[in-house]
């Protein structure tokens, strides 16, 4: 399979992200529905923590049962089992790291408790520091899905380099549904977003274009490196920083959904988000992926 054809189907897998999206426009939705909209993302990226760490865990399972076998040795064992723990960690004290330094950049720029002395003069902050908690969040999600998709956007190419066009196909039909689901997990957070000023909060179209760009741009980038580029240890990285940015963000939401104290709510969208999720998967693996 050509290579332009390859790129087209990853721009397939990756555009539908866009269809989530306007979910983030919705002027002022009911409490319980801002409960329900966050605990089903919640549910979304529940079903991808698991997906990304499975797919990642396979070339040490592989390795072990070589092992078992006495066909291979232990160094692919702790060669792969380091870069899962060290990209599982990145992935997620990273995001720790920077949400702090966020936090402490938002504080400075308005003059929070410690922020500066009487006498300094007033720190002006741009761009990420100057956002909502529910925004900075969103990009959190955003980057975390954005890594998982770059190793599907992998997945594709190889299969399209190998000219496996059928498994190609069904992989760009399956990563196409995901990222639909995805879309959604990127802007429910928005759904909680509060002003004290009466000023409307809703997203631009330009700020959820940025977002699914983040999120599902690398599948396209992905799939050109994947045609020219087989790597499995390039693969269980990316995967491995993607769950861990992943959990993170699901222990946000998860705050954000026990300070609701609507337990029914916040189940029946966990169980929407995850059977989505496996739902999308299924036609996948129909597929034969």
């Amino acid at each position: 399979m050509s290579l332009l054809t390859t790129l087209v189907l990853g721009f397939i897998a990756g555009i539908t992200i866009v269809i989530g999206l306007p979910v983030g426009r919705m002027r002022r939705p009911a409490p319980g529905l801002r409960v329900f909209l966050n605990a089903t993302a919640v549910g979304v990226l529940m079903f991808l923590f698991w997906d990304v760490l499975a797919a990642a865990w396979e070339p040490i399972d592989a390795a072990l049962g070589a092992v078992h076998d006495d066909t291979g040795t232990l160094a692919p064992v702790f060669g792969y089992g380091t870069l899962f723990a060290v990209g599982l960690a990145v992935g997620l004290l990273g995001l720790v790291a920077y949400d702090r330094y966020m936090a402490r950049a938002s504080r400075a720029g308005h003059g929070g408790p410690g922020a500066m002395a009487v006498t300094e003069r007033p720190v002006r902050t741009r761009g990420v520091s100057t956002w909502s908690p529910a925004r900075r969040l969103s990009l959190l999600i955003a980057v975390g899905i954005g890594l998982h998709n770059f190793a599907e956007g992998l997945a594709i190419g190889q299969a399209a380099a190998s000219n496996a066009i059928a498994l190609a196909t069904v992989l760009v039909i399956g990563f196409a549904l995901h990222n639909a689901t995805e879309g959604f997990g990127i802007v429910a957070p928005l759904a909680a977003d509060e002003d004290i000023d009466g000023v409307d909060t809703r997203p631009s179209w330009g700020f959820l274009l940025a977002m699914a760009a983040i999120g599902g741009g690398p599948t396209f980038i992905g799939t050109a490196v994947g045609h020219n580029f087989t790597s499995t240890p390039v693969s269980v990285v990316f995967l491995t920083l993607a769950a861990g940015s992943i959990v993170y963000v699901i222990a946000q939401l998860l705050g954000v959904a026990a300070r609701a104290k609507r337990p029914d709510l916040v189940a029946y969208g966990l169980l929407l988000g995850i059977l989505a999720g496996f739902i999308t998967d299924a036609v996948v693996s129909a597929g034969g992926a």
